[in-house]
């Protein structure tokens, strides 16, 4: 049995339709439990469990409002850093697994290669410092995790950069986006398949991996090939040009990572996966939308 917290969310949509179509029992809870609060989770997992074994513990809840949390840093805290005690000391308690979700944020953003597991963390905003800390809580706490950083994050159940650019490119003639911060782009899907993967692998690798589609671009890339095929699918019917600019000309309270590439040779070497390209992964999701 699995607990997954979170679970209105964007990534943990795709993961429970994964978890059913797999046959795996589990149970999903939001904002209803507070993570925060240590006894609610307690009597959560009492009164859901009782004779049950909960096997895994996959935490996708977090605070995500990368701006809001320079000016909210209390609640930020609590929701990426606290709350990762009570869930590593629940987790170990009940001697189940966890899968935690961290980002490229942890890292400055100022490498010229893709950031490996063991590189230097040093986070430049709110969100980013309290994500760190969370993963030190789990480190500090438990033994039997998986954290897995991610980057560019998009899906179906919820509002995101592709679904931003295809309303907004529908009704402007022009947008401009940045080309000074690099990454790739992450499918929800995918990084589901991949949770799928681990917890069905029974490989006992415990500690950090990166995950994100394969290739290297610019914000700016991304919006011009969600043009490109949002076009071809008629799911962009205006005619927009989409202008490359830098990070000096929008205003944000969070420093973005300049570089936020990913190196995922950990991941696919320790559980054999084959990671999309992040076209081909946009392509699948633009299909969705049909």
């Amino acid at each position: 049995m699995i607990w997954l917290i979170g679970a209105k969310g964007m990534l943990a949509s795709e993961i429970n339709t994964l978890l059913t179509q797999n046959s795996i029992q589990w149970i999903g809870t939001d904002i209803e439990v507070d993570i925060t609060d240590k006894n609610a989770l307690e009597e959560f997992y009492e009164e859901a469990f009782q004779n049950k074994k909960c096997e895994w513990i996959i935490n996708c809840a977090a605070y995500t409002a990368v701006d809001k949390a320079e000016d909210n840093s209390s609640m930020a805290q609590k929701l990426n850093a606290d709350s990762l005690i009570n869930i590593a000391e629940l987790v170990k308690r009940v001697g189940a697994k966890l899968i935690h979700f961290s980002t490229d944020y942890v890292f400055a953003g100022n490498s010229t290669v893709p950031y490996i597991e063991a590189d230097k963390t040093d986070p430049q905003s709110i969100y980013g410092k309290t994500k760190l800390e969370g993963e030190l809580n789990i480190i500090n706490n438990l033994h039997e995790h998986y954290i897995i950083r991610t980057a560019w994050l998009y899906g179906k159940a919820g509002p995101n950069f592709v679904s931003t650019m295809l309303r907004l490119m529908n009704e402007k003639d022009e947008i401009k986006v940045v080309n000074d911060q690099i990454g790739t782009p992450t499918y929800a899907v995918d990084l589901a398949k991949a949770v799928i993967k681990i917890i069905t692998s029974d490989n006992k690798k415990y500690g950090i991996y990166h995950y994100s589609n394969e290739g290297t671009i610019s914000w700016y890339d991304f919006a011009c090939e969600i043009y490109k095929q949002g076009k071809e699918l008629d799911l962009i019917k205006n005619d927009c040009r989409v202008l490359p600019c830098d990070s000096s000309q929008f205003h944000q309270k969070a420093k973005r990572p300049s570089f936020s590439l990913l190196n995922k040779e950990k991941i696919k070497q320790t559980f054999d996966l084959l990671i999309p390209d992040w076209k081909e992964s946009l392509s699948c999701y633009l299909k969705e939308l049909i």
